[in-house]
């Protein structure tokens, strides 16, 4: 099925022993400037957030992520706002942010012609990530046991909200979901608000983000050992685990303080707010005391120890809110917290993050094709390679399947009498209105 002349897959590349250690090594046409995972492909069965997340950073770092849609339907998330095509109602801007870089194709996992697609297309990758819920691969053939049988060396990650194990796996998963069930909304309430709401998405991101650490850290393996893997991300599980002392403390014996935390404050200037960390560095609480000009409560015996203000935090924070309130301007506040080198930020409104200097310096932000809104900026993965900003490689696929042909063709070498086939069953689906040539042959990805 596949082509040794137009790709070679990255189990194939050459490997450098020593002793008990198996370096995968690029070919000697790769430089220091290809990506981190230049020569690996993906099959990308996510959607939404936290799998999609997951498979861009892959994709942001050189990877060839093959992202598998529903014919006619794709990844829903291409329905939500903002849209950036007037003329179509499936180009979100969430959808694009997710997915550039990637090629779409379009396959129905429940017809029975489209096995022999998948599995060739497994056959020749290194990963493959999903975020069905549990048992639904299995349903259409495509588990974890089974794609291992066709090949060991696969690394097969399964994102869910509770993991595939246990009596929570079959519930549905969301994070607003995941924040309540996991502890983190009562948390967050500090023993005052109702609970909300969070407006970050964290269950999915921090899954998504596990999820890339992990796949990356198998493939490692494998190239020191040859073995594959099969792992399991649990939406539930990051969420909790990215608590720092409440279930530390609750584990131990201890109790969960339902209060507003301890060293941390957000306080109203004007119509801005400031926020202030007062805890947690050596040498804190001297430099606050002096910065708000009261010596004298170094000796109070409320705050004379850090667990005394710990458990009089009320009135501590109290303090340096009336001093806070002596300040006409958030900028006035940040200049003298600034000089008393006591950590701190303005809350900044979205709008102004999006323009932020120090964001623009790191471009954060940066530009990608659209194919039909021309130039549209996204989120950056968030970490520099070498000193450089780590940027989308491709735009986001526009029509759900466009590279259908071009992955069948080009990829598994498909003819296409067989590319027509599975075409008219219905097993695949190539959209008319994608241009023949962005559909076709395309130069393979750098070995």
């Amino acid at each position: 099925m596949y082509n040794p002349e137009i790709e070679r897959p990255c189990h194939q590349h050459p490997h450098f022993h020593s002793g008990s250690l198996s370096i995968v090594t690029s070919t000697a046409t790769s430089t220091a400037d290809d990506g981190l995972l230049e020569g690996f492909t993906v099959i990308d069965f996510t959607r939404v957030l936290a799998g999609p997340y997951c498979t861009r950073m892959l994709a942001d770092l050189g990877a060839r992520v093959i992202k598998i849609e529903r014919p006619g339907e794709g990844d829903e998330i291409r329905y939500t706002l903002l849209q950036l095509d007037s003329e179509r109602i499936d180009q979100s801007s969430y959808f694009a942010r997710l997915n550039v870089g990637k090629k779409s194709i379009a396959v129905d996992l429940a017809h029975p012609q489209s096995r022999e697609v998948v599995l060739d297309l497994v056959r020749s990758a290194d990963v493959v990530v999903e975020n069905f819920s549990p048992g639904v691969m299995k349903r259409y053939g495509f588990d974890a046991q089974t794609l291992r049988a066709e090949r060991p060396e696969l690394v097969y990650c399964s994102i869910s909200g509770f993991g595939q194990t246990g009596p929570l796996s079959s519930m549905q998963a969301y994070a607003h979901l995941i924040n309540a069930i996991s502890g983190m909304m009562e948390l967050e309430r500090g023993g005052q608000a109702d609970p909300k709401a969070s407006n970050l998405q964290a269950a999915d991101v921090l899954a998504g983000t596990q999820a890339f650490g992990a796949i990356s850290a198998a493939l490692l393996r494998r190239a020191r050992t040859g073995v594959g893997a099969t792992l399991d991300v649990s939406m539930l599980e990051c969420l909790i685990a990215a608590d720092d002392i409440s279930f530390n403390s609750l584990l131990n014996g201890g109790q969960v303080e339902r209060k507003p935390r301890a060293g941390m404050i957000v306080h109203a200037i004007g119509d801005r707010h400031v926020a202030m960390q007062a805890a947690g560095a050596p040498h804190m609480w001297a430099r606050l005391l002096k910065m708000i000009g009261k010596p004298e409560l170094e000796a109070d015996p409320r705050f004379a120890t850090i667990q005394a203000r710990r458990d009089n935090w009320i009135e501590l924070q109290q303090i340096y809110k009336d001093w806070l309130d002596t300040f006409e301007t958030v900028d006035d506040a940040v200049a003298a917290l600034a000089a008393a080198r006591v950590p701190h930020a303005p809350m900044l409104m979205p709008e102004e993050v999006i323009e932020h200097p120090h964001l623009q310096s790191r471009q954060a932000f940066p530009e990608t094709d659209h194919l039909t809104a021309g130039r549209v900026r996204v989120t950056a993965t968030p970490f520099h390679v070498d000193g450089k900003p780590t940027h989308p490689q491709a735009r986001a696929p526009h029509r759900i399947g466009e590279h259908t042909h071009q992955v069948l063709a080009d990829y598994l070498g498909y003819t296409e009498d067989k590319i027509a086939s599975l075409q008219s069953s219905g097993a695949i689906d190539i959209p008319d209105e994608v241009p023949r040539k962005d559909r076709g042959k395309s130069k393979p990805a750098a070995q």
